[in-house]
């Protein structure tokens, strides 16, 4: 069993280092630079507007769909802010060093506008059961919008989505999330990596059995609270770093182009492996070109595309121009990234550094553990409603029942086994769903440029019918 495990790593990681990876620079990068030019930066031009929207003033609870424009971002935001922004962030500084996390900012900025189209796309190809539910996402956009380009093929790129979303969902959504858990739990408590799966497998079952509007019901509540916490926290840690967050921030500059010498515990980086992990970190954190998040906007009440894609684009910017900035902070200005410590336990390192100035280091590892069990805990509720969309997409409504059940399953898995395997395993297949994906924005450029001309010619004339 041993070998067999060992053989599929080694698999995997070729992948990962040959071809994922080239894939992903480049087609995502240029995806983000391509619709940030030919939509003028919406992404910062709208930024208020977008604001105004998830505060509900354009809210009418009478549109078509299943949850308001607030719950569907919070939706999103709780499946892409988990184990990325906490042991992702430190992953990355780990294997690239501090200017990884240049790739990760620019990652998150060009993510806005990616995600912008992919939600837009979601909403506008979404299907309207006749109980009034929606599904909505990729695999909608792409057998729908692309039938009259592709033929046949648009379906089975639709099909290669859907199969590389459940996929997903089992590793990126799921088994990253209860690794990350139980190694914290393990760490900071003694706490069995089997009793940890066993606990969450058992929380996010009793959630995912009501659907997505239970699961957005529990999210909009979370969300908010998780993010208050863990933000609070850094930023605590930074005012009593103050003074050296300039050297970090030039740091970061400097080793984005030139990689990082080996020093301390860190046994050095090229450009390269800087740039590619913090392309692939900075992906995994906000999923932006990954197309999850456009089956959870595509449940918004809206008539609207354009609207339910400006929402969306806000989600990268929590995610990973905030939270993912503030942990690299911290592990930076700590110099826990050097400590050759790996993950969670750089994080947990970080806190405990920071905090000792003020006698409070014992608590460093709480605010991870309780933090990262948070993040998780509703990435892995959010990220079965992902799973459970396609899965009806593939098998119809039948498939449902049994694939929840099988996720919690590996929610169990993913806390027992190693760390390398669980994210090397994820980093492939986001590629199974973000390849498809781009290309499928790409073609459907022409509809999401005329989508958003409509709705700001609308927004002028104060959107009467």
């Amino acid at each position: 069993m041993e070998n067999i495990i060992t053989i599929i790593e080694r698999l995997i990681n070729a992948y990962n280092s040959y071809i994922g990876t080239y894939l992903l620079m480049a087609v995502l990068i240029p995806t983000g630079i391509y619709f940030t030019i030919r939509l003028k930066f919406l992404q910062t031009s709208q930024f208020v507007h977008s604001l105004k929207i998830i505060s509900g003033k354009y809210d009418d609870p009478n549109e078509t769909g299943d949850i308001s424009h607030f719950r569907a971002l919070a939706t999103a935001l709780s499946a892409t802010i988990g184990t990325g922004n906490i042991a992702g962030v430190a992953l990355a500084i780990y294997w690239g060093g501090p200017g990884a996390i240049f790739w990760m900012w620019l990652t998150g900025f060009l993510g806005m506008i990616n995600k912008y189209v992919e939600c837009a796309l979601g909403l506008k190809y979404r299907k309207v059961h006749p109980d009034g539910s929606v599904s909505g996402g990729p695999m909608y956009y792409m057998a729908d919008g692309l039938k009259n380009k592709l033929g046949v093929s648009a379906g089975i790129m639709a099909g290669i989505f859907a199969i590389g979303t459940v996929i997903c969902s089992l590793g990126t959504g799921n088994m990253a999330q209860s690794n990350s858990m139980s190694d914290a739990l393990n760490t900071s408590y003694g706490i069995s990596p089997i009793i940890s799966g066993l606990v969450v497998s058992t929380l996010v079952f009793l959630v995912i059995v009501g659907g997505i509007k239970r699961i957005a019901n529990v999210t909009s509540k979370l969300v908010p609270f998780m993010a208050v916490f863990y933000v609070v926290s850094a930023i605590i840690v930074l005012l009593l770093n103050f003074a050296k967050i300039p050297a970090a921030f030039a740091m970061i500059f400097q080793d984005a182009f030139t990689g990082t010498a080996a020093t301390g515990g860190f046994i050095g980086s090229t450009f390269f492996l800087t740039a590619r992990f913090g392309i692939a970190r900075g992906l995994f954190s906000n999923e932006a070109g990954q197309g999850s998040a456009s089956i959870a906007h595509a449940a918004a009440k809206t008539k609207y595309p354009a609207r339910e894609g400006l929402v969306a684009s806000v989600g990268p910017f929590i995610d990973t121009l905030i939270i993912c900035t503030l942990t690299a902070l911290v592990v930076v200005v700590t110099g826990a990234w050097s400590s050759g410590l790996k993950g969670v336990s750089m994080t947990t390192e970080a806190f405990s550094i920071g905090l000792a100035p003020i006698g409070l280091s014992v608590i460093g590892s709480h605010i991870v553990a309780v933090g990262l069990l948070l993040f998780a805990l509703s990435t892995a509720i959010s990220w079965s409603y992902y799973g459970d969309r396609a899965m009806g997409y593939l098998f119809g409504k039948k498939a449902i029942k049994p694939y929840r059940l099988v996720y919690c399953g590996f929610c169990f898995l993913g806390a027992i086994w190693g760390i390398d395997l669980v994210w090397s395993a994820c980093d492939m297949v986001i590629t199974f769903m973000a390849i498809p994906n781009l290309i499928a924005m790409l073609l459907l450029s022409g509809v999401i440029v005329k989508e958003t001309k409509d709705y700001f010619d609308k927004k002028k004339d104060g959107f009467s019918p």
